[in-house]
């Protein structure tokens, strides 16, 4: 049995790529030359051919004249190595705790282990990348996080003290500015020093967030494992407001782990840049997809 296409077949197979191309070209030119930041995590990341094609989109984004920017999570990851470890972990509201044992475990899976990796792939689809992490270059300094909680009893406010848990106060993007014109593509560990000189971990939405908006860029990708922000009938909504956002999470629409993220991507486009999209990473070049077509692939957020 010969496994040659017929030729027919291959005509319309290779007009539809041309087609494909024709079709990205307005989206290309209206881009060449802008800054493009993704949070890449969820499971993703755990999946080696969700990773390969992930790192294949973020060097055809370079190819292309786009400057692509990675920010990486690892939450799943750091609990694993915590437990191999044996370092307990404690909850309060449903945030780690974070100790100096915890932060110690942190920065070695986030800058070490999946940084590297990330840069693997990259490297691996014929990308130049580099890994480094918010204390590089002086990219972002952090402060402490403080956090509340009510007391269902009394309804007295408490301090939460999360430990080494921070969020960007200062981006400096020298460093970013600095690969991106080398040909290189960034690769972000969510680790900053704080002024206090002590380390500490951010979320990986935060800190893509609070990048794009100091880099004024086009898109902020929040790539997830959801397909976007669903309305009450499991549609998924594709362009929202601030306002939306706001009204959605007054009725209910919006709950759970999708608020901060929506938070993040608001806090972005209010911030200076463009748009935001809450992307489903599971979805193979989810990102090229959204991009690239005029249909979109998931959430976008704009001011």
């Amino acid at each position: 049995m010969s496994h040659t296409m017929d030729p027919a077949a291959e005509r319309t197979l290779n007009l539809a790529k041309a087609e494909t191309l024709i079709e990205a070209l307005p989206y290309l030119q209206r881009y060449a030359g802008r800054t493009f930041v993704v949070k890449y995590g969820g499971h993703a990341m755990g999946d080696p051919e969700l990773a390969r094609d992930f790192a294949e989109d973020v060097v055809l984004l370079k190819a292309v004249g786009i400057n692509p920017v990675v920010v990486h999570g690892g939450g799943p990851q750091i609990g694993a190595m915590l437990k191999k470890l044996g370092v307990e972990s404690r909850f309060v509201d449903g945030l780690r705790v974070t100790d100096k044992a915890t932060a110690d475990v942190a920065e070695m899976v986030l800058s070490g282990a999946i940084n590297k990796e990330l840069v693997g792939w990259i490297a691996g689809a014929g990308g130049r990348a580099i890994g480094i992490s918010g204390k590089d270059g002086g990219l972002v300094t952090a402060s402490k996080v403080q956090r509340t909680t009510k007391d269902p009893d009394s309804n007295i406010e408490q301090v939460v003290d999360l430990g080494f848990v921070g969020e960007p106060e200062t981006v400096d993007t020298t460093i970013i500015e600095t690969c991106c014109q080398a040909g290189m593509i960034p690769v972000i560990a969510p680790i900053a020093a704080g002024s206090d000189g002590e380390t500490y971990n951010i979320n990986a939405d935060t800190m893509a967030g609070a990048i794009a908006a100091a880099l004024g860029a086009a898109r902020l990708f929040l790539l997830t494992d959801v397909a976007g922000v669903l309305d009450k009938d499991k549609q998924l909504l594709t362009d929202l407001t601030p306002a939306d956002i706001e009204r959605l999470q007054q009725d209910g629409t919006i709950s759970g782990g999708m608020i901060p993220k929506l938070e993040t991507c608001v806090h972005a486009v209010e911030a200076g840049c463009e748009a935001a999209v809450v992307l489903d990473g599971r979805v193979p070049h989810a990102m090229l997809l959204e991009f690239f077509t005029s249909r979109g692939a998931g959430t976008l957020i704009r001011a």
